[in-house]
This record gives C-alpha cells, structure tokens and sequence, in this order.
C-alpha cells in the first residue's frame, strides 16, 4: 500500500470565497433579510428592527446624513431607506494617509414583519441615528382571546 500526500493549496482563500459566494445567492433567492457580507463589505448603513405589540421600530446608523439627506418610503411590507451622504473637505489641501469615513449614497430595502399603518409613520434623525417607528395597522396587531372554563 502506498501513502499518498494530500496537499491543501489555499483552501482557506478558496473556502472563504465559496462561503461568500453562497451567502450571495441565498440572500438573492431568499430576500436581504440580513447584511450581506461580500468580501468584507457589509450593507451601509447598519440597521436594527425591533417588533413591539403596537408597532415596528428600524434604527439605522447613519452618521454625517442630514434629515435632507435621508428619503423613506414603504411600498407594500418593505420599508426603503436611502440618501446620500455627502463628503464634505473644508481644506482641500489637507493629505490623507488613511481614510475608512463612507461617502456615496445608499439603499436598504427591509421587509417588515407585519403590515404597517403608512399614514402615521413617524421619522427621527438625532446623533447620527435614524429612528422610524412604524404603528402596525390594525389587522396586524395580536388580539388576545379570553378562555373560558
């Protein structure tokens, strides 16, 4: 009987990258209902959705956004978050050697957990964290029966 070696060349590179690339398409056919991390990268800006009785409440971080920056919409059960935030330079003569401050626009589309009541959604941004509480429409909201004995 012969022993043969089994050499591993980049399994660790090759394995990562196949772990990416299947996050990639399960999040694809499966709806972004979490970040999606690509190489790194992870979905801009963070968000947070926390389901209470009477509604839906998303925090996201958005750090240096302006409420004018910011545009909220809900379409259906998903609830679209996107702006742009605007690098802003007051010497342009300043070198940087590392830089890591995001700049660019953005969108996260985040399904909700139940229906929401559209017309009394209220938005807040302060300390660079956007709170949307979103009521949940009547429907939606848990109605508790009383058991009898």
């Amino acid at each position: 009987m012969t022993i043969v070696p089994w050499v591993r060349r980049n399994r660790n590179e090759l394995g990562s990258l196949r772990s990416q690339m299947d996050d990639l398409f399960e999040s694809f056919f499966r709806g972004l209902d979490r970040p999606l991390s690509f190489f790194g990268e992870r979905a801009w800006p963070a968000v947070d959705v926390a389901e209470k009785d009477d509604a839906i409440v998303v925090r996201a971080e958005i750090p240096g956004c302006t409420p004018e920056d910011i545009e909220i919409s809900v379409y259906g059960n998903t609830l679209t978050l996107s702006g742009e935030k605007k690098e802003s330079h007051e010497d342009k003569r300043d070198g940087y050697y590392h830089l890591e401050s995001t700049y660019g626009s953005f969108r996260r589309d985040i399904p909700m957990p139940a229906e929401v009541d559209a017309d009394r959604i209220e938005a807040v941004v302060k300390d660079g964290v956007l709170s949307v509480t979103l009521p949940k429409a009547e429907k939606s909201k848990a109605v508790k029966v009383k058991v009898k004995g």
